[in-house]
């Protein structure tokens, strides 16, 4: 009985460690040639912290977040991170009530409230283009930070980050190996779990030591 009760209470917890190992994955919904990771999206697919977005001239993609919505524009790179993204080259269109910060080498563009906010930030030679639409955003770099005011918009001058950049190395086109994906290490957790649970119910030892 002991044994059968442990089993339950397995198969009973593990999917609900499974749901909150994965609050800040999103759902990326491609339309035209889009890749995430090096691979390619011709419908939707789900995105995790740390994954490379890229899409080609002709190609969008929006990720769909809790409380946020991100358009990545045609010929753009941007790095998914749960919280926000990251724009190495390209344009996006965010739309967010939680609060959701874009990053564009040295500048990171965030709502000053909690209200829905939506602004667009692009990132393109040497220069960071940021256009508040619907409320205000905030925009903080080593120099400090500064308000940009619903329907104003402003440019900076990113190319000294874009110096030190270059200096380190050209980024990767795409990263990130198969095992380091979510979804293959709750596979293969789940997989164990499984096992434990049908070798317990498949022992012919009782579970006292003691023999009736």
């Amino acid at each position: 009985m002991l044994r059968n009760a442990v089993c339950w209470m397995m198969l009973a917890l593990f999917p609900v460690s499974l749901f909150a190992a994965d609050t800040n994955a999103a759902m990326l919904y491609a339309k035209g040639t889009t890749w995430v990771n090096g691979g390619t999206v011709t419908d939707s697919t789900a995105v995790f912290p740390g994954d490379l977005v890229q899409t080609k001239s002709n190609s969008m993609a929006n990720i769909n977040a809790s409380g946020s919505n991100v358009m990545v524009l045609s010929d753009s790179l941007v790095t998914f991170n749960g919280s926000g993204v990251s724009i190495d080259h390209g344009s996006v269109s965010v739309k967010t009530s939680r609060g959701l910060r874009t990053t564009a080498d040295d500048l990171t563009v965030a709502p000053v409230s909690t209200s829905s906010t939506e602004f667009d930030v692009s990132n393109a030679d040497g220069k960071v283009k940021i256009m508040a639409l619907k409320g205000d955003v905030s925009i903080s770099d080593d120099s400090g930070t500064t308000t940009l005011s619903q329907g104003q918009q402003t440019t900076r001058d990113a190319s000294i980050t874009k110096k030190k950049r270059h200096n380190g190395g050209a980024a990767p086109a795409a990263g990130g190996g198969i095992l380091d994906s979510p979804i293959v290490v709750a596979a293969g957790a789940a997989a164990i779990a499984g096992m434990i649970v049908w070798v317990a119910l498949q022992s012919p030892n009782p579970a006292s030591p003691s023999v009736p």
